[in-house]
């Protein structure tokens, strides 16, 4: 489990087809405190770490079939800045919001707006009633995660939904190398979907 608070953004060094899995080569900062079998949240995907290079700070991981599909991963190639945040210690604060890692689909960044020192981007996704009547959609002022990011929802809409960015989190995610077109993941807040789910019986 995850909050949603970015620790850094990694850069991928490798990408290795191996039938319908990838296998993702990343370096970052905190790779040597990394070991094999812990849980990553990459772009908001949750992977499992398979091998660790501590010297060279270099760590992979493999996405399968399902996550390249669900996700933005297979769009990955070398250079790419990829959203990383190790799951939560139970004795931390939550100072996001409960984040699984399980991408629920992928929108697409369909506007940048600065304003005045922030940032509001815009993201379509596809619209599908059923799913939505499963808490499969965005309210004003609720959380939802981009790209591993928990972020607060302004303009609700059925297809699209804005938020609001600061420097801070320009700067050390990958939001600063969003622009029109950038596919990106999406999990929207569990809790709204199990409420959804439970409504669904007391009718």
């Amino acid at each position: 489990m995850f909050s949603g608070i970015v620790e850094e953004f990694g850069t991928v060094v490798a990408v290795e087809k191996d039938q319908e899995n990838v296998h993702f080569t990343l370096t970052c900062s905190f790779a040597d405190e990394l070991k094999v079998d812990q849980s990553l949240s990459h772009n908001g995907v949750c992977l499992t770490v398979v091998w660790v290079d501590k010297a060279e700070k270099k760590y992979k991981v493999t996405a399968i079939k399902e996550t390249l599909i669900k996700s933005n991963l297979g769009l990955l190639e070398v250079g790419s800045k990829v959203n990383l945040e190790r799951s939560m210690m139970m004795n931390g604060r939550l100072d996001g919001h409960i984040v699984q890692g399980h991408v629920d689909q992928t929108a697409t960044c369909a506007k940048v707006e600065e304003a005045d020192g922030s940032w509001y981007y815009t993201f379509e996704y596809d619209f599908d009633i059923e799913k939505a009547k499963q808490g499969y959609m965005t309210v004003e002022k609720g959380s939802v995660t981009v790209n591993g990011v928990s972020l607060t929802v302004v303009n609700s809409k059925d297809n699209s939904f804005q938020v609001a960015i600061i420097p801070f989190t320009q700067e050390v995610t990958n939001f600063h190398t969003f622009k029109e077109g950038t596919v990106i993941n999406l999990e929207f807040d569990i809790i709204g979907k199990y409420l959804s789910k439970l409504n669904s019986y007391s009718k």
